[in-house]
């Protein structure tokens, strides 16, 4: 049977599964039911799975035949959002898999069980990556750090992401070109420390509050002024802490931000503005501030091999008309961009193994899929669960029988 076909058999049993994993998003680390709900599925389908790391699984599958190894990554960590989709089987503990994240988990669970079934012809060995903590950029680090790139070393990786609101049929895939797809990222925060005092006596005290809105205006002008007309690169405060009582000017104030960049120069350069324009900044109005840079990911890198056979396989498994790479689709119907400007922590594997990224669309606009991914209201076109588990399976399949020698 073909692999897309045998995948559509089981589409019932993949959406009450996606339904379970829906019902109980977990943030970061923090993924008990979730990884609950994985284990046991990886246990009834006959595998073996291996904590890595904080919340990690780990499973491979060996096929009857001596070869390569294959990673298959799917990211399994929701975010901190009360979900409402209004779904009946929508999520009800102020979290919610709003970038589609327990879709992922459920195509590569789905295939998963379609390797099982083909492993007489499987040419190789095939890795299971269940991955927490993408939305935090640190769910990949840890895993890499416990040994998920290790006994056996992948040969090269795969990663999937569906879109939601893409102007193509639900199931096309869409292949990355060789290079950066996907910028490197910083989270950082900003503690700017004042002298808390009464409101009615500014004077007598040091305000963070305006030094920190000076600051948030100062920073803009980095990319503005600072960078060249081809740098792509984006810095975003997302949070502006301070004070309790309206008549009182706080102590500390607290920013918090994230900084994006294709380029490592670049990111080097704004890591190293910000940190002087925050310090200069805060003292001009007798403040002072330290910067703190916390979780982050490089660029990731997506081989130039790789994506040609990729892309090659996919247009087999799905049509011609269904499976593109970013510069046919550029030259095919002039789509502007060859990068995502979202970051993803997938980058740490690109950087040890060749990597391909691609994206699934999974809701048209005009099927009424019109949110954007991280919204509130974010729906996905079920119906594209079984032509992910066939794309993962397949394209590793194809690979590894590519690659026997």
């Amino acid at each position: 049977m073909h692999l897309l076909a045998a995948a559509q058999a089981h589409k019932e049993e993949l959406s009450g599964l996606y339904h379970t994993l829906h019902r109980c998003p977990g943030t970061g680390f923090d993924l008990s039911e979730t990884l609950g709900v994985v284990h046991e599925e990886l246990l009834r389908l006959g595998y073996a799975p291996k904590p890595c790391g904080k919340a990690g699984l780990a499973a491979e599958i060996r096929g009857a035949k001596p070869g390569k190894v294959f990673l298959l990554r799917a990211d399994m960590d929701g975010l901190p959002i009360p979900e409402e989709t209004g779904l009946d089987f929508a999520a009800e503990n102020d979290h919610m898999h709003a970038c589609g994240h327990d879709l992922h988990t459920t195509m590569l669970l789905g295939a998963a069980k379609l390797l099982k079934a083909h492993a007489d012809e499987l040419c190789g060995t095939v890795k299971l990556m269940f991955q927490p903590a993408e939305e935090i950029l640190a769910g990949a680090k840890d895993m890499i750090e416990h040994g998920v790139l290790e006994e056996p070393a992948p040969d090269a990786a795969l990663m999937i992401h569906v879109m939601a609101g893409m102007p193509f049929p639900a199931g096309t895939a869409i292949v990355s070109g060789p290079g950066v797809s996907a910028p490197a990222a910083d989270y950082f925060e900003i503690r700017i420390q004042g002298k808390g005092c009464h409101g009615s006596s500014p004077h007598t005290g040091v305000d963070p509050i305006t030094a920190g809105a000076h600051l948030v205006t100062a920073l803009q002008v980095l990319h503005a002024r600072e960078l060249a007309i081809t740098d792509r690169a984006a810095l975003t405060i997302g949070t502006f802490q301070a004070g309790s009582a309206a008549n009182v000017i706080p102590d500390t104030a607290v920013l918090g931000g994230t900084l994006r960049a294709f380029d490592e120069d670049v990111r080097l350069y704004l890591k190293k503005r910000l940190t002087e324009i925050t310090e200069v900044t805060a003292s001009a109005f007798r403040a002072k501030a330290t910067v703190t840079f916390d979780a982050g990911c490089p660029t990731l890198l997506n081989d130039t091999a790789l994506s040609a056979e990729v892309t090659a396989y996919l247009k087999t498994l799905l049509g011609t008309e269904k499976a593109f790479s970013v510069p046919e689709l550029e030259a095919r119907f002039g789509a502007a961009g060859t990068k995502t400007s979202g970051s993803e922590d997938f980058a740490y594997v690109s950087h040890r193994v060749p990597s391909i990224m691609l994206a699934l669309a999974a809701g048209h606009p005009e099927h009424g899929y019109t949110h954007p991914l991280h919204h509130p209201q974010v729906q996905f076109d079920e119906s594209v669960l079984p032509v992910g588990a066939a794309v993962y399976a397949g394209t590793a399949m194809d690979w590894l029988s590519n690659h026997t020698n």
